[in-house]
C-alpha cells in the first residue's frame, strides 16, 4: 500500500520538478525556485507559514475605507499549528517541514482509505484498496498531497471518520470529526454520514439483524451533534477571537472580490461568465451527471459511510464554494468515486490508463495553476 502511494508522490515530485524551471520570480519565491520553495511556499502555503510562525492578526485587517483584507483568519489552524510543533521539536524550517509534513499524512491516509475500503468490500479484495490508493495519488491535483496545503491531513481524517463510523466507534470518530472542524472547512458533510449510517442501523434493528444498544445510540447522538458543531466550529471561534461574529464570512468573501458569500448563486454567475447563454444547459448537464453518478448503484453499494460522504460532501460544495480552478483540488477528497471506478473496470488496460491520464493531467494542472505568472493566475 505504501509502496503505491510512495510510486505516486515519486511521480508528483518529478512533476512539480520539471514544471518548477518554468516559473517566474513570484512574490513567494525567486524564478526557477528549488523543490523545497516551490513545494513550501507556493500560494496558500505562504499563509500557512505566517500561522505556524506568527500566529493570527489581531482582529480583522481593513482597508481605510473600511473593508476587510484577505487575511489568516481564512485559513484552519490544525495543519500550520501541527507544521509548528515539529519546526519546534527539529529546529527545521518551514519549507522542510511543511511539505514532509503533508507528505507523512498522504501516507497515514492512504493507509486508512486502503483499511476503510477492505471493511466494505472484504479483506480479499485488495485490487480495489490498491486501486482506490492508486487513482487517488495520480489524480491530476495530487501534488497537493506534498505540498504546504492541509489536504492531505484532511484526507487522513475523512478516511478515519468515515473507517470508525462503519466500525461502530462513535465517540472515538467524534474526535476525529471535530480535528477536521479545524482542519478545513468540510466537517460539516459528515452530518449526511452519521444520518445515513444511523438509518442503516435504525433499518437492521427494525429487520431484527442486529440489536442497536441505547448506549451505542447516545453515542451516535453525541456524534450527530459533534459533526454540526465541527462545520460551525472554527466560524464561530473567529467570530469570538476577533469580536466580529461575521469574520470568518467576510473574510472569505475578499477572497471572491465581494463583500458577500451567498449560497449556490456562485455556480450560475460564473456558469454565465464563461459560456454565456450555454452556460446554464452546461451547468445543468454537470449537475445531473454528478448527481446520477453519486447515486448510481456502485455508490450506494459502498456502503452508508462511504456513500454518505459523496453524497454529503459533493452537496456542500455545491452549496458554499464559487467553482473555479481550485474545484479540481476539493474533488480530491471524494476519494470514494476511485474505488467505483476501479470496480467498474474490467478491461486490464482501463486503471494503466487512467494512471496515465492521471500523470500527464498531474503536469497540466501544476503548470496551469501551481505555476504563476505574474502579476495574477488562476490559484490552485
Amino acid at each position: 500500500m505504501l509502496a503505491v502511494y510512495a510510486a505516486t508522490r515519486v511521480a508528483s515530485a518529478v512533476v512539480l520538478m520539471l514544471v518548477a524551471p518554468h516559473q517566474e520570480a513570484t512574490p513567494w519565491t525567486p524564478a526557477s525556485p528549488g523543490y523545497r520553495d516551490y513545494s513550501g511556499t507556493m500560494w496558500d502555503a505562504t499563509w500557512y507559514r505566517s500561522i505556524a510562525e506568527g500566529g493570527y492578526p489581531q482582529g480583522l485587517p481593513r482597508s481605510a475605507s473600511g473593508l476587510v483584507q484577505q487575511n489568516s483568519w481564512a485559513f484552519f489552524p490544525l495543519y500550520p499549528m501541527l507544521a509548528r510543533a515539529l519546526m519546534l521539536a527539529t529546529g527545521l524550517g518551514w519549507t522542510t517541514v511543511a511539505p514532509t509534513l503533508s507528505l507523512v499524512l498522504g501516507g497515514a491516509a492512504a493507509v486508512v482509505i486502503a483499511l476503510l475500503v477492505r471493511s466494505v468490500l472484504g479483506p480479499e479484495d485488495t485490487r480495489a484498496s490498491l486501486g482506490t490508493v492508486l487513482l487517488v495519488g495520480v489524480f491530476p491535483s495530487a501534488v497537493i498531497l506534498q505540498v504546504a496545503y492541509s489536504e492531505s491531513l484532511a484526507l487522513l481524517l475523512i478516511a478515519a471518520a468515515l473507517l470508525l463510523i462503519r466500525t461502530r466507534h462513535y465517540l472515538w470518530a467524534s474526535a476525529v470529526v471535530m480535528a477536521l472542524g479545524f482542519t478545513r472547512p468540510v466537517a460539516l458533510p459528515m452530518a449526511v454520514v452519521v444520518v445515513m449510517h444511523a438509518v442503516h442501523r435504525w433499518r437492521e434493528h427494525r429487520g431484527e439483524e442486529e440489536r442497536i444498544w441505547p448506549a451505542e445510540v447516545a453515542s451516535l447522538g453525541v456524534l450527530g451533534v459533534v459533526s454540526v458543531a465541527a462545520g460551525f466550529a472554527w466560524p464561530a471561534l473567529v467570530g469570538i477571537l476577533t469580536g466580529d461574529r461575521n469574520a470568518y464570512t467576510e473574510t472569505q468573501a475578499t477572497w471572491r472580490g465581494q463583500q458577500a458569500v451567498v449560497p449556490i448563486r456562485p455556480w450560475f454567475e460564473v456558469a454565465d461568465w464563461f459560456f454565456g447563454r450555454w452556460g446554464l444547459p452546461l451547468l445543468l448537464v454537470v449537475l445531473i451527471a454528478f448527481t446520477a453518478l453519486t447515486f448510481a448503484r456502485g455508490t450506494r453499494r459502498l456502503g452508508p459511510e462511504m456513500h454518505g460522504w459523496v453524497a454529503g460532501y459533493l452537496g456542500y460544495l455545491f452549496l458554499v464554494i464559487e467553482p473555479g480552478s481550485s474545484l479540481f483540488r476539493f474533488m480530491l477528497l471524494a476519494f470514494p468515486f476511485g474505488t467505483v471506478t476501479v470496480r467498474a473496470s474490467r478491461a486490464r488496460w482501463w486503471i494503466p490508463a487512467l494512471v496515465v491520464v492521471g500523470l500527464v493531467g498531474q503536469l497540466v494542472w501544476t503548470y496551469a495553476f501551481w505555476r504563476l505568472t505574474p502579476p495574477s493566475g488562476w490559484p490552485p
